[in-house]
């Protein structure tokens, strides 16, 4: 098993934040927005440190999160009409009406006006992030949105980033800051809570995305209906 000094690093920093802060506060479903940002199809090809399939596959198990639980979602990109490319398709096609904050130019989406007054406008003060790359695109909106009041959660599987030491970097320069870092499995059990919510919603969500829970949803389905 490989264990690097970066991975030591990321340790002590969880350590260090869980002895010195109310670091549980979990996400509710009734103040929690999504910004999912710059997950464009000419940067997609940027993210090295997961594979493609699986990566596109968690950018999409967190938009259906947010879909599942009606939260209120922004999309934004960075120069569409250059080589960074559209909006990731299929995203664009879940959230049809969703706000979609073109940027002409701002690197970190924070600098765009109109950005902040689409986050702003939702009303939330918890926001999970994601994007396209982890240490710049998402980093940035990250620390500013920290800085600005909000509480910071970044989803570590559905942003992605050129290797696994810029990445680790990113993990440490947010953690830094107060933002959390959380996976998009993480992120749709905190919403949920409890099955008895809507356990059909949620076993779909994750036998969609999650092959091993495909299996388990398959051994439950056939438990039922050898009980009939």
């Amino acid at each position: 098993m490989r264990f690097s000094i970066t991975t030591a690093l990321i340790g002590a920093a969880v350590l260090i934040s869980t002895v010195s802060a109310d670091f549980y506060n979990r996400l509710n479903v009734n103040d929690t927005a999504f910004l999912f940002i710059d997950h464009q199809t000419g940067l997609f090809s940027l993210v090295d440190d997961y594979k493609p399939d699986a990566f596109v596959n968690n950018v999409m198990g967190l938009a259906e999160t947010a879909k599942l639980f009606n939260a209120s979602t922004i999309l934004t990109t960075s120069r569409e009409d250059g080589p960074n490319g559209e909006l990731l398709p299929s995203l664009k096609k879940l959230f049809p009406d969703a706000p979609h904050i073109a940027r002409p130019g701002q690197i970190n989406a924070w600098d765009d006006p109109e950005f902040v007054k689409a986050v702003k406008n939702t009303g939330k003060k918890q926001l999970v992030i994601s994007g396209i790359v982890t240490d710049v695109c998402v980093s940035f909106v990250a620390l500013s949105a920290k800085k600005a009041g909000y509480e910071v959660f970044v989803v570590t599987d559905a942003s992605g980033t050129f290797n696994d030491a810029v990445r680790d970097a990113a993990w440490l320069r947010m953690q830094a800051g107060g933002v959390q870092l959380m996976n998009w499995f993480a992120v749709a059990c905190e919403l949920g809570r409890d099955w008895r919510r809507d356990m059909a919603g949620m076993a779909a969500l994750f036998a969609g995305r999650i092959p091993a829970y495909a299996h388990v949803m398959d051994s439950y389905n056939s438990a039922q209906a050898a009980a009939k």
